[in-house]
């Protein structure tokens, strides 16, 4: 529909009730997000990973879920898929602008698989493409990965879990919003201390980290 929903969702709204704020929530592709912040909104709340370079031009709040990137196959696919060697040849969907697009296009940039690679704005346009057999994966962040499968398990399956190389989000703030980075952080160890992230975590994806 058009109201957002989701755990980063449920997580900022959480944030702002204990800091006495207002949320407006501003619906927008992930490729380019960080250039707004500043000037069409404060923060980014979308599944952010944490990353050096980010942080060179950003604040981070402190982490409130790791992450993985994972493979997401037809649930009636008997395919197998080990590692992401295991992609070439294949198409595979996934959002522009995420880590999911950096790792494989480094992948395929450096002759490491050929695939074709099928980006879109928006994460449920890469399920879409999955289910009408326009392309072969899915690859997005685990927890992406964890609702589609959860919401629709008789048709996504996750084939394959890249636990080697764990990630964590953070909220993106302003580099020079220090005070608000500071707000934030202390709301999220509260929301940590009194169970609060765990319980929005098992809503949406059907168990406690």
């Amino acid at each position: 529909g058009t109201t957002p929903v989701g755990f980063d969702i449920d997580i900022i709204n959480e944030i702002a009730d204990r800091l006495g704020l207002e949320v407006n929530i501003i619906n927008t592709s992930f490729d380019g997000i960080f250039a707004g912040i500043g000037t069409n909104y404060d923060i980014v709340c979308s599944a952010c990973t944490i990353t050096p370079e980010r942080q060179e031009t950003m604040l981070f709040s402190a982490p409130y879920i790791n992450n993985y990137q994972a493979v997401v196959l037809p649930a009636d696919s008997d395919e197998t898929i080990d590692s992401f060697n295991d992609l070439d040849g294949k198409v595979v969907a996934l959002q522009k602008g995420t880590t999911s697009d950096v790792l494989i296009g480094d992948y395929e940039s450096t002759g490491t698989i050929a695939v074709k690679i099928v980006a879109s704005e928006k994460v449920t346009s890469c399920f879409t493409q999955l289910t009408n057999g326009e392309v072969d994966v899915v690859v997005a962040d685990s927890t992406v990965a964890d609702g589609f499968v959860a919401t629709y398990p008789d048709k996504y399956r996750i084939a394959y879990l890249d636990e080697a190389e764990p990630e964590s989000f953070g909220i993106a703030i302003g580099k020079d919003n220090e005070a608000l980075q500071t707000a934030i952080n202390e709301a999220l160890a509260e929301m940590e201390a009194d169970g609060t992230i765990d319980e929005i975590y098992e809503y949406w994806f059907g168990s406690a980290e």
